[in-house]
């Protein structure tokens, strides 16, 4: 399914981790908090907390709605699109979760990461834990958010993310095409060849730079300052989308967002994209970076793509 289908809710994981989080992720946990509680306006929120945090989370949660749903499973980080399942459903409209490989974006990321075996369990617990057949896909290594569904057969991702050797590098393309098709019953895969943000870690995800809003329309960040370090890569990578068709044959509707405006941490660019939203059922969570005027272009593009949603955006600076 596309993640702008209909679903029962959304899957987070509380922050905790020191090497990701400074300052006992009091920053991280209170945006974390704002998406759930927003998310809970319109669906459930299962909120995974290991040990160490279960006390915290339910602590932040005390009282709020009844929607958010504290699962004791413990992670090593908090990024539930990439460490979490795949969800699929077959004709009969059953549903189950994929459990990939996850090794950490490619291995261990700037030093940070000693381990990553929690992650990598974390999909299994959560279909467990929610009582969802589970499809173990081996070492086949991907995570969520390289993958993009418009629900009808067609997958879009990019080249450098899920050919680089660190993942799956004993499998061409052609053999990684093959399995994704196999494995996700898919009618094409549309790969992506240009594109990446400074500072980010994921060897551009595509949930970073395209996103499908429906099965004909593709937002993506448009970079116009020919003196910002994306604007070649960016301007490819939209003229590679304007020649992609969906599978009746027609042009996709493209929808150009904003690129953030540079903002560094002691000399680093960090990765600052308004592609990173949250569909919902009835709204889309955005990302906003203190930035009044990329901010309400970014909200007028995704209004025009989701048109019966609320859009909503949460300051994610300390998040990025």
């Amino acid at each position: 399914p596309g993640e702008f289908e209909p679903h029962k809710g959304t899957i987070m994981i509380w922050p905790e981790r020191p090497g990701s989080w400074a300052y006992g992720a009091k920053d991280a946990r209170k945006a974390f908090a704002k998406i759930a509680e927003a998310i809970a306006e319109g669906e459930e929120v299962y909120m995974l907390a290991g040990p160490s945090s279960l006390a915290s989370a339910k602590a932040a949660f005390s009282g709020k709605s009844e929607k958010i749903h504290i699962l004791p499973i413990e992670t090593d980080d908090a990024w539930a699109r990439d460490v979490g399942p795949t969800f699929v459903k077959n004709a009969r409209k059953e549903v189950r979760g994929i459990n990939w490989r996850f090794n950490a974006w490619g291995g261990e990321v700037d030093g940070l990461y000693a381990s990553w075996e929690k992650d990598d369990a974390a999909a299994e617990a959560i279909c467990d834990a929610l009582d969802y057949p589970v499809y173990d896909a081996g070492d086949f290594v991907l995570e969520g958010g390289s993958i993009e569904s418009d629900g009808l057969g067609t997958l879009l991702t990019t080249s450098e993310c899920l050919l680089s050797p660190n993942r799956n590098g004993q499998l061409n393309k052609v053999e990684i095409e093959e399995y994704l098709r196999s494995t996700f019953h898919l009618e094409r895969v549309l790969w992506l060849d240009y594109g990446y943000l400074a500072g980010d870690d994921t060897d551009s995800h595509i949930d970073t730079l395209a996103r499908f809003c429906s099965p004909d329309t593709i937002a993506y960040v448009q970079c116009r300052d020919v003196n910002d370090e994306h604007y070649e890569e960016l301007h490819q990578m939209e003229e590679q989308l304007k020649t992609f068709q969906t599978l009746a044959g027609e042009p996709y509707k493209l929808l150009a967002l904003p690129m953030a405006d540079k903002i560094e941490v002691e000399g680093e660019r960090l990765p600052a994209t308004y592609a990173n939203f949250l569909i919902m059922n009835n709204a889309v969570l955005y990302p906003t970076y203190n930035q009044p005027e990329n901010d309400m272009r970014a909200q007028e593009v995704l209004q025009k793509a989701f048109p019966e949603h609320e859009i909503v955006g949460v300051d994610c600076r300390a998040l990025i």
